[in-house]
């Protein structure tokens, strides 16, 4: 019973430990990259409309990946791109023109009834959707680039160390005023 619990304490401990981790280098990277962390050429992105829907639901987090020749998208692949300096979109390519150097790509999003207002030149795409989504997660990951989330981020693992830490400290405490038995 008592090895039982020793080992589910530290394994807890390591646990918080590890959560607090990942969320130091999860803002650090967010922080150093302008915003978006990235790994291994692959970047998480918050879907924050339905234009995408069924396929891509609001609030999903999607994996995109950066980098290549942005000219070599075709008809039915889906990218991302800049809409304006801050604001990214993620449709599907209806059309493909090129003319000399140049490549403009018609997109649309699967839930709209017509294709984007305005065309999107291959220089503006930033990423290609890789298929991956998980539905929800982006709720809280927008949360969390809050000031208010992000304190979050660091405040709970924190005080769960330090609470667990307080009631290490007392069991050992109370052990040591126990009488030992002769």
């Amino acid at each position: 019973m008592k090895l039982a619990g020793k080992l589910i304490s530290q394994t807890l401990s390591a646990l918080l430990f590890v959560l607090l981790l990942v969320m130091i280098l999860l803002v650090l990277s967010s922080k150093a990259s302008g915003g978006q962390p990235e790994f291994f050429g692959y970047q998480l992105k918050t879907v924050l409309s339905g234009s995408m829907e069924p396929g891509i639901q609001t609030g999903s987090i999607i994996a995109v990946k950066t980098g290549g020749d942005m000219n070599r998208f075709q008809p039915g692949d889906v990218i991302t791109f800049k809409m304006d300096e801050k604001d990214l979109a993620t449709h599907r390519i209806v059309a493909k023109k090129a003319s000399g150097q140049a490549v403009i790509y018609t997109t649309k999003g699967d839930n709209n009834k017509t294709p984007d207002s305005e065309p999107v030149l291959a220089q503006n795409v930033t990423a290609q959707y890789t298929g991956f989504t998980i539905p929800y997660i982006g709720y809280f990951i927008e949360y969390a680039k809050s000031k208010e989330g992000n304190a979050l981020l660091f405040i709970i693992p924190g005080l769960l160390l330090i609470g667990y830490s307080i009631i290490t400290i007392w069991r050992v405490i109370s052990r040591l005023e126990e009488p030992k038995r002769v």
